[in-house]
């Protein structure tokens, strides 16, 4: 959401213009990347989205980029006094700390799309599961999920997120690296869902394996618009249909995120 109108007059125009044209809301958190020129307004930025917005209760200065095997950002806390919150789309609820596990409240679309493709009975893989939003809307439907997370905070919040909705029974969470992935498990899926990080396109050929012959595949990637016909010629000569793709965010001047919708015909 953009707060740029609200804030003129307080931030000179020249300013103003640093400032990005969203933030996110994630439960009753908003996240804000301030620029350094603009530390002294941090305040003024906080206040004027508390007022836009009387359910926010805490707001969140994004002070680096995702990092590490955890793959969390650092937060400066600008306004409110917490990083925790419950975070509810589409009739599920998840509790998260976003300085322990990551969370991306732009893709709620794209789980509920995925989750309506999943047939009863189903027995799916999530790998880089973080605190559940994949796996626990898949749930709902299928016979089984097993999910795979390397943050050992996500997953004890996944755990909790499990018994929120009450779906504990379906879901099978793992504490392990997803290269271990193969090594680990011996069972075939019907469906995998995989919400590829960045740069981490090789675990399409580690993962699809695992998935039945015509079994579905669910893979995001990250890729400027004009690699997009290259890379699905590339899927299909993989032994890939590509049923659908889309784009679902720019993540970088030129970079969007993708989804594609495959058939595993290997």
């Amino acid at each position: 959401m953009s707060i740029k109108d609200d804030l003129k007059g307080i931030i000179p125009e020249k300013e103003l213009e640093k400032l990005p044209n969203r933030f996110d809301i994630i439960g009753d958190i908003a996240v804000v990347s301030i620029p350094d020129e603009l530390a002294n307004y941090k305040e003024d930025i906080a206040t004027t989205i508390m007022e836009k917005m009387q359910s926010i209760k805490n707001v969140l200065n994004k002070v680096s980029k995702i990092e590490g095997n955890r793959r969390v950002a650092d937060f400066e806390i600008i306004a409110g006094n917490s990083t925790e919150t419950i975070h509810k789309e589409f009739g599920f609820s998840y509790k998260i700390d976003l300085k322990q596990s990551f969370f991306n409240g732009r893709l709620s679309y794209e789980r509920k799309r995925v989750a309506s493709q999943v047939k009863p009975g189903e027995n799916v893989l999530v790998p880089f599961s973080g605190v559940g939003p994949f796996a626990i809307p898949a749930a709902a439907s299928a016979a089984r999920v097993v999910a795979v997370e390397m943050n050992g905070a996500a997953c004890k919040s996944f755990t909790k997120n499990c018994r929120l909705n009450k779906l504990e029974s379906k879901i099978h969470i793992i504490n392990a690296d997803v290269n271990n992935i193969p090594n680990i498990l011996n069972t075939d899926f019907d469906r995998a869902i995989i919400p590829t990080p960045y740069g981490m396109d090789h675990f399409l050929e580690k993962i699809s394996p695992l998935v039945k012959d015509g079994g579905f595949i669910h893979f995001y990637t990250f890729k400027p618009k004009e690699k997009i016909p290259e890379l699905m010629q590339k899927y299909e000569k993989a032994g890939f249909e590509v049923l659908f793709h889309r784009r679902c965010g720019n993540v970088a001047p030129g970079i969007s995120r993708w989804i594609f919708d495959l058939k595993n015909e290997i």
